[in-house]
C-alpha cells in the first residue's frame, strides 16, 4: 500500500501528536520511518523536508492548549516549546537523518530529477530575438485632458 505525500504527512502529524503524550522522539522516528516507507516514490522530496516542520506544528498545537489555562498563556508556551524542542532535538536529528537515507534508497534522486524536468516544462523558454520590442503607440505620450485656454471658446 503506498500513499501520497499528503496521506504520509498526515500520518507523521498524527503520530506526533501521539508522541508528545508519550515518547516524543522514539515515536517520532517511528513516524517518519514509516512515512517514508509508506510514501509513492515520486511523492519522496515532498516528504523528506516535512517531518521537523511536522514535529513542530504538532508540538505547538499541543503546548497551546496546555498553555490555555495558565496564568501567563505567552510564558508557559514559550517555555514548552523550549522544553519539548530541547528535550527531542536529538531525535529530531536522528529521525531526519534516517528519513533522507531511507529516501535516497527508496528512490529520492530520482524523484528530484522528475521535479526538475516538470518544473523545466512548465517555464516558457526564453525568446532568443535580438530585436527589441517596439514601444505600443503613444505609450510616453503624456495625456492631455482638456483643451488649451487660448483655444477654449470666449463666453
Amino acid at each position: 500500500m503506498k500513499v501520497t505525500a499528503r496521506g504520509a504527512i498526515t500520518l507523521l502529524f498524527l503520530v506526533c501528536l501521539l508522541g508528545q503524550f508519550v515518547l516524543a522522539g522514539p515515536l517520532f522516528v517511528v513516524g517518519v520511518l514509516a512515512a517514508i516507507w509508506l510514501v509513492n516514490p515520486r511523492d519522496l522530496l515532498t516528504l523528506v523536508v516535512s517531518p521537523p516542520l511536522v514535529f513542530f506544528v504538532a508540538a505547538f498545537v499541543v503546548e497551546i492548549l496546555s498553555a490555555l489555562g495558565a496564568d501567563s498563556a505567552l510564558q508557559s508556551l514559550g517555555l514548552g516549546m523550549f522544553t519539548t524542542l530541547s528535550a527531542v532535538a536529538p531525535w529530531l536529528f536522528a529521525g531526519s537523518a534516517l528519513a533522507l537515507g531511507l529516501a535516497w534508497y527508496r528512490g529520492l534522486p530520482q524523484s528530484v530529477k522528475a521535479t526538475r524536468e516538470d518544473m523545466r516544462n512548465r517555464v516558457p523558454a526564453p525568446r532568443r530575438s535580438k530585436e527589441f520590442d517596439a514601444e505600443p503607440e503613444g505609450y510616453f505620450e503624456p495625456k492631455v485632458y482638456g483643451t488649451v485656454k487660448e483655444e477654449r471658446p470666449q463666453t
